[in-house]
């Protein structure tokens, strides 16, 4: 599975520059390419609506959260989406790519599976974060 270059300039500019606040990345012709890009004053209900709800993707989200010491912080959370509805021949390729493709982004903080969106509501995301 390749990984188009796109992807990783992208998260690049994710991690160090800030200007996006999610990336959507999907499998296309046996590559991985980015699919969506949000802006960074989209929310987290924003990014989980641009998951579709039967296709499986890769997502990076820019997590910006508060301590217990109140201090701001960030992280970068790796999501991969694999819906129950999806396809099973697209599940078996999205988990076969899924650490390759994690290991081309540099700097990822945590990962979360998902098969429906409460497995990764905000509270859970918080949870990891902290």
């Amino acid at each position: 599975m390749a990984v188009h270059d796109d992807c990783k300039l992208k998260f690049l500019e994710l991690k160090a520059k800030r200007n996006y606040r999610f990336i959507i990345f999907k499998i296309e012709a046996q590559q991985v390419v980015v699919d969506k890009l949000g802006s960074p004053q989209e929310t987290y209900e924003d990014f989980t609506a641009s998951l579709p709800a039967d296709e499986c993707r890769y997502a990076v989200f820019d997590f910006d959260f508060t301590t217990n010491e109140n201090c701001q912080k960030s992280k970068i959370f790796f999501i991969a989406w694999s819906p129950d509805t999806s396809r099973v021949r697209m599940k078996m390729v999205y988990a076969s790519s899924k650490d390759r493709f994690k290991r081309e982004l540099d700097g990822i903080q945590v990962e979360l599976q998902a098969t429906d969106p409460s497995e990764m509501s905000l509270d859970i995301v918080k949870g990891r974060a902290l």
